[in-house]
């Protein structure tokens, strides 16, 4: 029987390949976006693309319920993906913004994630893929917000992971590093609306670092990989008979992890203090 898998944020990046790499490994694929016409979209690709926006509890119910609706009532395997970034100092995030990001980047995929477990509970096995980041195990500058979002993620995914140790439901984080996708362009309306940095303190500091990183493109980042080494993970994670909790992406990732365990928090702060 054809296993199916349920992808949020499918409309590019990350969510995109994965749709496609799980389609072309034989899952069938529900490929989710939040704006109707990318869900257009992927339907004239082939996909089955329910709505799916992390901030409109109805789109999540509706949603899932589209797709129980075509399995018959199972689901094999849950890829939370979706997400933005809110770029500037946490002293000039309005908590307004952060209540937004959280609504986006933690609480649509707590919401998702309560309703799928008691379906894949009902059919006895499942898997639950979170898509955190190397932001999910260190801090960087200007990244206050997504950091903060991302280390809620770990937090419940990790608690959840041992609430369901006795059952054969597995939860499982992925931790990108840098990924083609267009998280850096789709931030930017995020900032422009939160962020007020010609009146901020650090202003000197966000023409000098920010404002360039933002607006400036200078091509891909060092270490940078296509989004298809985020879907090699996401395949192992949900083919794998004993998948890993965690399944490091990049190289940044990789040396975050390290300089995590052996490192003070002093020495780590004086590396990232200017990335």
């Amino acid at each position: 029987m054809q296993k199916s898998i349920l992808i949020t944020g499918c409309s590019s990046g990350i969510g995109q390949d994965a749709a496609h790499g799980m389609r072309a490994r034989g899952w069938r694929v529900f490929a989710s976006c939040r704006q109707q016409r990318d869900c257009d979209r992927l339907r004239a690709q082939g996909f089955e693309s329910p709505l799916i926006d992390y901030t409109d509890a109805d789109s999540i119910k509706s949603g899932l319920a589209e797709v129980l609706q075509t399995t018959g009532g199972t689901l094999d395997a849950l890829f939370n993906n979706g997400a933005h970034g809110l770029p500037g100092a946490v002293e000039d995030v309005p908590t307004e913004g952060l209540r937004q990001i959280f609504e986006a980047n933690v609480f649509g995929w707590h919401d998702l994630t309560r309703q799928v477990i008691p379906v894949m509970r009902a059919q006895g096995h499942g898997r639950i893929v979170q898509n955190s980041s190397v932001l999910g195990l260190v801090a960087m500058p200007w990244r206050g917000a997504y950091v903060a979002t991302k280390y809620a993620i770990e937090g419940l995914t990790d608690t959840l992971r041992l609430e369901l140790r006795d059952t054969d439901i597995k939860v499982i984080l992925i931790e990108p590093g840098p990924v083609t996708s267009k998280i850096r362009v789709n931030s930017i309306p995020m900032f422009e609306r939160f962020i007020d940095w010609e009146n901020s303190a650090l202003r000197k500091r966000y023409e000098a670092s920010l404002l360039k990183r933002l607006y400036e493109s200078s091509g891909p980042d060092r270490f940078e990989l296509p989004a298809s080494a985020v879907t090699e993970k996401l395949a192992h994670a949900v083919q794998a008979k004993r998948p890993r909790p965690r399944y490091y992406v990049t190289t940044p990732t990789y040396i975050a992890g390290y300089l995590r365990r052996i490192l003070p928090t002093r020495t780590i702060d004086r590396i990232l203090s200017d990335i």
